[in-house]
């Protein structure tokens, strides 16, 4: 009778955890939002690792959920990065590999053009920066029915605009700035960026109007399906503003809140009240979804587009903002590329879970796609998330490796794989250029170069980065 007894517990407690994690069968159709931070580094949040900044709401969606603890951004600068999470193909593949004047092209489909097909109301809120420059209506182009906020990736440093974008629309807020600074061909043009330059006269603060769009999306559609695509523009700094000569800020803020009396820099008090905001928002949009009664039918992805910056009189030290890791912003060490990811979706992703699987921005499409029961585009470069997310560890497929390429400063290339970190930097001298590598496992950061222990794995990190490139058309 004991041993039956036990019997019932052990198959009880089975049947609990599957319906908490990894055995439910997940709805059809389920709604995917996915929050982009601009420009976090992996060490900025509490859940991995930050000590001075308090980020709750994020640290409670990871301990109700999955952190992934080797999810890599597309690129390391915002353009590339979000393309590779749009259209699913990493560096060596996809339209747009820079930050230069690249456009997507009409045979790009995106994941909101997919799931556009499969039935889900799509919107997109913040900051879209997909190429350079690119249409006012480029996010309707690209499969979103709406969109709200800044098309133009120069435009989204201001924080404080004359403008944001609907719909393909200008629609004016009543902000006045002035231009700063030029880029060479502006100069040439004898005009600044579009949207550009530092406020004068700031009334309205462009990332609370956005915040409040992302939710009232929530609310109209919340019967279902809908893809909220909620790409914010902070904590990444105003780069004119740091420029200022009358200013040296870019991190520009309404109010320093409890951070004023903080003996800090001004532009680190912008920072941190940013974070801050960053951390209320995710907290509106999951409260949004629980006061809805949606949130056991909705996954919500948290991430950042790359590693943090060191801009607009920020530095990327003062917070520790990439933790044990080496590099920042327009690096490919692991500093640059590693982003911290949360995934959470109450009732099929297990509380408290921690994944090391090698993962990427390419993979965020076909899991959409999966989830959506859309036909996925061939020949992409990531693979579903699902069984991952649901607990499935076995059934998941893993990359052998990830691939970056990066076309600023001379152009550099690197490749990482569960263990190893091949990194190349090119020069016009020299455009193959030697590789660097790293071993990640006894050298999380990069400190040591162990090419010449390892020519064995030196010559498989070369075949690797010329078999992932194709030219650019």
């Amino acid at each position: 009778m004991i041993s039956f007894l036990r019997y019932l517990l052990t198959v009880g407690a089975v049947l609990v955890g599957g319906l908490a994690g990894g055995g439910a069968k997940p709805p059809a159709k389920p709604n995917i939002v996915f929050i982009l931070a601009d420009d976090m580094g992996y060490g900025d949040l509490g859940c991995f690792g930050q000590s001075t900044l308090a980020t709750p709401n994020l640290d409670r969606m990871a301990a109700e959920g999955l952190k992934f603890t080797r999810h890599y951004a597309g690129c390391t600068v915002c353009a590339p990065s979000r393309c590779v999470l749009m259209t699913g193909l990493h560096t060596g593949h996809c339209t747009v590999r820079g930050n230069g004047d690249v456009l997507l092209k009409d045979s790009d489909l995106t994941v909101a053009g997919v799931l556009r097909q499969a039935g889900y109301a799509t919107g997109c809120f913040g900051k879209w920066g997909v190429g350079h420059p690119p249409p006012h209506d480029d996010p309707n182009r690209r499969g979103f029915d709406e969109f709200y906020g800044y098309v133009n990736m120069h435009h989204a440093h201001n924080f404080y605009p004359e403008f944001l974008i609907r719909n393909g629309e200008i629609a004016p807020l009543r902000n006045v700035t002035k231009p700063v600074w030029k880029a060479d061909a502006d100069r040439a043009a004898g005009a600044p960026r579009e949207g550009s330059g530092v406020a004068e006269k700031k009334v309205d603060y462009a990332p609370a109007l956005i915040a409040d769009e992302a939710l009232k999306f929530i609310d109209t559609h919340r019967d279902g399906p809908f893809f909220l695509y909620f790409a914010l523009n902070v904590p990444h700094a105003n780069n004119e503003g740091g420029r200022d000569e009358e200013q040296k800020d870019g991190m520009e803020v309404p109010e320093y809140g409890r951070f004023a009396d903080r003996p800090w820099p001004n532009p680190e008090k912008g920072f941190a009240t940013m974070m801050d905001s960053i951390d209320q928002d995710v907290g509106r949009v999951l409260g949004k979804l629980r006061a809805l009664g949606i949130a056991e039918k909705t996954l919500v992805l948290f991430s950042s587009d790359n590693g943090p910056h060191q801009e607009g009189n920020h530095e990327t030290e003062f917070f520790n903002s990439n933790g044990d890791l080496n590099g920042k912003k327009r690096d490919l060490t692991e500093g640059g590329v590693r982003v911290p990811t949360i995934a959470w979706w109450p009732g099929q992703i297990a509380p408290g879970g921690v994944t090391d699987l090698l993962s990427g921005f390419q993979d965020f499409l076909p899991t959409a796609a999966a989830l959506a029961g859309a036909t996925s585009p061939e020949k992409l470069d990531g693979f579903s998330l699902v069984p991952t997310l649901l607990g499935n560890a076995g059934a998941q497929r893993k990359h052998e490796f990830l691939y970056w390429e990066f076309q600023e400063q001379g152009g550099k290339t690197a490749v990482v794989t569960e263990r190893w970190k091949g990194l190349r930097l090119k020069t016009d001298q020299d455009p193959d250029g030697p590789v660097l590598l790293y071993d990640l496992r006894a050298d999380p950061a990069e400190t040591k170069d162990v090419a010449a222990e390892h020519p064995e794995v030196v010559r498989q990190m070369v075949e690797w980065m010329r078999a992932s490139h194709t030219p650019e058309s």
